[in-house]
């Protein structure tokens, strides 16, 4: 049997045995041809039946697909032939080290013969999340996401995972909020609050940080039941007011500023005043976006802007795009990530905004008026921070 044809029948024999535990093919061999540099297999369990996770790592993204058992070994061996030139398959009985030269050699090296214990589908399949489903938190509890004995219903449990996406999110982050004083923190537009509950929970209980964090919404039902939960869980550094963003000045200095889902501008609104507040680190994730899709103008995207449905979502994109760049400007360092999957909103990017010590702006003021001036922009965010934006073109 040929080195190649020896290598698919190790491939299709750890598949069809079980025995794979897991397998990280890397070196690629030609670096031009994908966009992932390595490749992590596992085995899962999906709907009752055997899958093998491909975990395909894209710069500091991972893109998954979950491969039928009966395909799995196929699309592996397709790998390692074609793109890599390195494997380790690791299994129950031995883990195997295969290298393959330009010239398509392959060895295959049997590394180790102790045999290790079946790996555990359902463990491998479980996240580990900031908040664990089976261990109750009160303020989970009172907000019926689970029940008294720690168990997360399941008609919440997308809701369970917003709440852990956003909290990995401010784990992130924390080692760039100030540390010894107490923290001010403000989340606009914070509705039912279950992210201000869950971020003092995180801040206060878990981390044992001294607080002031207050939520603003113009619902004065809403916010009157959230200040009796806030009381009734004991949460003394939490306050719940009745306020619109534009017009809230009570506080000289804050932190962190929080706006989930503010409409339009008032998303705008919000990151002026966390900007002008000099604020650490800044969570954004925007609502509807009306103002560009008004505004934008440009011969060469007729195509895309002459159809509502498409100039709505490019409007939208393209005003977040504005926003991440304008604060780069205004001396943060912004990133664009996904906060839930879009299968359950559409307005699932988050802009996450931590204070740095800037860089060339004039190099960055260009690029932004370029972009800005293509579409035939005048952005909202741009005019209210105009005083502290560069001024050469």
């Amino acid at each position: 049997m040929c080195p190649v044809e020896s290598l698919k029948a190790l491939i299709e024999q750890v598949i069809s045995d079980r025995t794979l535990i897991t397998a990280t093919l890397s070196q690629l061999r030609s670096k031009g041809e994908v966009a992932y540099s390595k490749v992590v297999i596992k085995p899962v369990e999906l709907k009752g039946k055997l899958h093998y996770q491909f975990a395909y790592y894209i710069g500091p993204k991972v893109e998954h697909r979950n491969i039928p058992a009966e395909e799995a070994a196929e699309e592996m061996t397709l790998l390692l032939r074609d793109t890599f030139r390195q494997g380790l398959i690791c299994t129950i009985e031995a883990d195997y080290q295969v290298l393959i030269s330009k010239k398509y050699k392959v060895s295959i090296l049997t590394k180790s013969p102790t045999k290790k214990e079946t790996p555990d589908l359902a463990h491998n399949r479980r996240k580990r999340y900031v908040l664990e489903d089976g261990k109750p938190v009160p303020f989970l509890v009172e907000l019926g996401i689970m029940n008294s004995e720690g168990k997360v219903l399941a008609r919440k449990y997308d809701k369970f995972r917003q709440i852990n996406r956003f909290l990995e999110m401010v784990e992130d982050v924390l080692a760039d909020l100030p540390t010894g004083r107490p923290l001010t923190i403000v989340d606009f537009g914070c509705g039912k609050s279950y992210l201000t509950f869950a971020l003092y929970h995180y801040l206060k209980v878990r981390e044992k940080r001294e607080l002031n964090i207050v939520g603003l919404d113009l619902k004065v039902d809403v916010i009157a039941h959230c200040s009796e939960l806030a009381a009734k869980l004991g949460y003394d550094q939490l306050r719940f007011l009745v306020g619109d963003i534009a017009k809230y000045d009570e506080l000289e200095q804050v932190d962190m500023v929080v706006t989930l889902h503010a409409c339009d501008t008032a998303t705008d609104a919000a990151l002026e005043k966390a900007v002008r507040w000099g604020a650490s680190v800044i969570l954004s994730v925007p609502c509807c976006q009306h103002e560009l899709f008004a505004q934008v103008e440009n011969e060469v995207l007729n195509p895309l802007l002459s159809h509502g449905i498409l100039k709505e979502r490019f409007s939208a994109l393209a005003t977040d795009a504005i926003r991440a760049k304008l604060l780069d400007l205004l001396g943060y360092r912004s990133q664009l990530l996904e906060f839930i999957d879009l299968e359950h909103t559409p307005k699932n990017i988050l802009i996450r905004a931590v204070r740095s010590a800037g860089g060339d702006n004039a190099a960055k003021w260009r690029e932004y008026t370029a972009f800005r001036d293509f579409l035939g922009a005048k952005p909202y965010l741009e005019r209210a921070c105009a005083d502290l934006l560069p001024t050469e073109a």
